[in-house]
């Protein structure tokens, strides 16, 4: 279990990875075909964050939410990395305080209710007040390194459906949380667990800009 006292943040920024890396990303990105569905440069932004993180105990899979889209559309992307396959493409809900329908806002500030960027770890499973959830720590110093402690889960919710959006025109919002469908939760909470890495990306300048993770800053 990660804290904030504890969770050794990296300090400095990283450094551009290898032409050989970035062959490697492209690649890989080619074999998901990822290209109708989510940007190169999304993609890349996760992978070299990806291979910079310590603590990481599964590299089997990763986590991708572009909060750059609207409510309305997919874009939750679980990715299997070593058998190159796009698992998972589903609707996922942002904070009530992020913005409507698209995300604009983010805080790691606890009771803000508003969704938090960057690099987490999943950590473990539970059953709370809106069943099987699963734990995250994040793992950039304030941004959102507070996860825990604001109680920021995935979790299903009934407000994260199409019927939703079809009656009032987004997704219902959380309270920072990245809820998902609530019958897909149920499968992909137990398939993310337990040390994956999970990459939450918004056209935002303040985190390009400070982000350690983040090259364009």
């Amino acid at each position: 279990m990660l804290n904030c006292n504890s969770y050794d943040y990296r300090a400095e920024k990283i450094t551009p990875p290898t032409a050989e890396t970035e062959k490697e990303i492209k690649a890989l990105y080619d074999a998901i075909k990822l290209h109708k569905k989510l940007s190169f440069h999304i993609f890349r932004m996760a992978m070299v964050g990806f291979y910079n993180i310590k603590h990481s105990k599964k590299s089997d899979k990763i986590i991708l939410i572009d909060f750059s889209k609207p409510s309305t559309q997919k874009r939750c992307f679980v990715i299997d990395l070593i058998h190159k396959k796009l698992l998972y493409q589903c609707l996922v809900a942002h904070g009530k305080n992020s913005g409507g329908n698209t995300p604009s806002k983010f805080s790691n500030i606890p009771e803000s209710k508003q969704s938090s960027l960057g690099f987490f770890l999943t950590a473990e499973v539970y059953n709370g007040k809106h069943g099987l959830s699963l734990r995250l720590d994040g793992i950039e110093k304030d941004i959102n390194h507070y996860a825990r402690q604001r109680a920021i889960v995935i979790h299903g919710a009934n407000y994260v459906s199409p019927d939703f959006v079809k009656k009032n025109g987004r997704l219902g919002r959380s309270w920072g949380c990245p809820a998902l469908p609530m019958p897909l939760s149920k499968e992909i909470i137990p398939l993310i667990a337990n040390g994956r890495c999970m990459f939450i990306y918004a056209k935002d300048a303040n985190y390009l800009e400070n982000s350690n993770y983040s090259l364009t800053g």
